[in-house]
């Protein structure tokens, strides 16, 4: 509804512009300030002062007496503030939307009929994944829940790096190397923290053995690189007997935060296809390509990089940049959309991947890159035994620990006889502690650097996940004391919303939160197009803020309240229930229904 009412103000303010001969380029909508009653605001007259050769507030009223609202359906009265036009709702724009949010797919936006491929995670296939990569499954898969929800076509890729030098060292030191010759057992009973140990010993060989046996070993790994570059199959199928191992484990710890993929694409693919040397002989034909320091490179000075993209070595072999190239191309031949979640230190290489695309005549559909800073953890807050940093695994099993015995220091004994027993604990642990986790990284601007805090992260009275997702569980215990099955409402059995007057919530508080339900569509849409998940997260938080309030100030089943008033609000905690839910889902944070 809001949508509706947005395009309604827009239309009114054109028409008012067009009677007094003012541009309509520029309508100045925004959203009113907390503490005015309109749902949105107008700031036209600031731009239209000088043109009309009147003070802003004189314009302002200008407008306001050439728009009708008895002729419109969402607007009941459009009021000057000042230089402001605030436009305020009509009880058919909060009936229809406490109605429509009454759905469990309410905030999902129309079919747009456009593909969008979302690449994101993508860590080399060499060990666990580290907790200084988690920003990237987390923002990359709250991307690609927005995009959904907003109504793109929408696949999740993980682009797998299975041709480069680290793979064929790792490949190299698990056929060399026996479980004998390893120091120490895995960290982990799951296969990459296996087969992590063969790389790492490879790698100590290679940095220090004796000279005439890593010649030797060298030798082996060129050969294996020079075998992907060819297509070979053996070759191939020894590198992927390691790369699908470790990439299952991988798989399984990214499956724990949730983040999905609909397809792993190997590199090899566009090697083996042709794809890559195809696309190398129309690189060398490009004006940019030199051939400098035994290699083809791209000069990328006259585009404003000042490091040159190498992209074939002069043994004929490609680089990843190359590869990617090619990857990127397939992306564009399939999709409509591409869309890459990096870490900042990529930057350069996104720069320089976006600039050869174009020159490759790839400017139809650019790429679009969301880049991020990496998390930190508090000093000294964890480590691992082996000293090699902090495994997302490690986060997530401490996130589930700390979340455990936060919610059993919530619980007196009544309450866990009677409610809540060791299942339901365990439930809500890790519902409330990897939620923790992706919530606080999902809330924060992609490009800032955070800081892990456990303690800010867990607070379940600050604006935190616990936070909100305690607003999920509350309304829930409200519809299930009325007798009401949640999820039977969106299921269509029971629809608290029909034949309600709208009019009968009208405290401030029941009109702040019924206004705030009704903003939520227009909230994924823009955090659709700006691929700003943070948004959402934004939004959650205000929302909570605005159901408590609702919560505190008017009762729903207390006695005494008036039976059609208690059907008004139970409507209205129903909408609540779905909105603050599929907000959460577009973040990946679960929903409680109980905590």
């Amino acid at each position: 509804m809001f949508l509706s009412l947005r395009a309604e103000v827009e239309d009114a303010l054109e028409g008012a512009l067009s009677e007094l001969d003012f541009p309509t380029d520029d309508l100045g909508i925004e959203e009113p300030p907390d503490d005015v009653d309109s749902v949105l605001a107008s700031s036209v007259a600031f731009r239209l002062a000088s043109e009309a050769g009147a003070p802003p507030p004189q314009v302002a009223g200008q407008l306001a007496n050439e728009i009708d609202a008895d002729e419109l359906t969402y607007v009941a009265e459009v009021q000057t503030q000042g230089p402001y036009l605030n436009f305020l709702p009509s009880g058919a724009y909060l009936a229809e939307t406490l109605e429509t949010a009454t759905d469990d797919a309410y905030g999902a936006l129309p079919d747009r009929d456009t593909s969008v491929v979302v690449e994101h995670t993508s860590a080399n296939p060499t060990g666990p994944v580290h907790v200084g990569r988690a920003r990237n499954p987390i923002i990359g898969d709250a991307v690609a829940n927005l995009l959904d929800y907003a109504g793109y076509d929408v696949d999740r890729h993980y682009y797998v790096n299975d041709a480069g030098r680290q793979m064929a060292v790792f490949t190299w030191a698990y056929e060399t190397f026996d479980e004998d010759d390893l120091e120490d057992g895995p960290e982990r009973d799951r296969v990459e923290y296996d087969l992590v140990r063969y790389y790492r010993k490879g790698n100590a060989f290679l940095e220090n053995g004796p000279d005439e046996e890593v010649a030797e070993a060298e030798a082996e790994i060129e050969s294996i690189m020079q075998g992907l570059e060819e297509g070979d199959d053996e070759t191939y199928e020894r590198v992927s007997e390691v790369v699908d191992q470790v990439l299952s484990g991988m798989r399984e710890c990214l499956e724990r935060l949730p983040a999905v993929f609909d397809e792993f694409v190997k590199e090899t693919r566009f090697m083996r296809n042709g794809d890559t040397e195809e696309l190398v002989g129309r690189l060398k034909d490009l004006d940019e390509a030199v051939y400098e320091e035994d290699a083809w490179q791209l000069d990328l000075d006259e585009h404003g990089i000042d490091k040159n993209l190498v992209f074939l070595r002069s043994d004929g072999t490609s680089l990843y940049a190359t590869r990617d190239l090619a990857h990127h191309e397939w992306k564009f031949d399939n999709y409509d959309r591409a869309v890459t979640v990096l870490g900042e230190d990529h930057k350069l290489q996104a720069r320089q991947l976006r600039t050869a695309l174009e020159l490759l005549g790839n400017d139809t559909k650019p790429l679009e890159q969301v880049l991020y800073s990496y998390v930190n953890l508090p000093e000294g807050k964890m480590s691992t035994r082996r000293g090699t940093g902090v495994d997302l695994d490690d986060l997530l099993d401490e996130a589930i620990d700390r979340a455990r015995q936060e919610v059993e220091d919530r619980l007196d004994d009544r309450i866990r006889d009677d409610d809540l027993d060791d299942e339901d604990v365990e439930r809500i642990a890790h519902q409330v502690g990897i939620g923790a986790v992706r919530y606080d990284v999902v809330s924060k601007q992609p490009t800032k650097a955070i800081t892990f805090e456990w303690d800010r992260a867990l607070d379940f009275e600050a604006q935190s996940a616990p936070y909100v997702q305690y607003v999920h569980a509350r309304c829930c215990g409200i519809l299930e004391e009325a007798g009401f099955e949640p999820d039977a409402i969106a299921a269509g059995e029971i629809n608290v919303a029909s034949d309600l007057d709208a009019d009968l919530l009208g405290t401030e508080a029941e009109q702040g939160l019924l206004e705030t339900i009704g903003r939520f569509p227009a909230v994924v849409d823009e955090a659709a197009d700006d691929l700003e998940p943070h948004q959402i997260a934004t939004f959650t938080r205000e929302f909570a803020d605005r159901f408590n309030a609702f919560y505190r100030e008017c009762p729903v089943l207390a006695d005494g309240v008036d039976p059609e008033l208690r059907e008004a609000r139970l409507a209205l905690v129903a909408a609540s229930k779905y909105t603050v839910a599929n907000a959460l889902s577009i973040l990946g944070v679960a929903a409680p229904r109980s905590m």
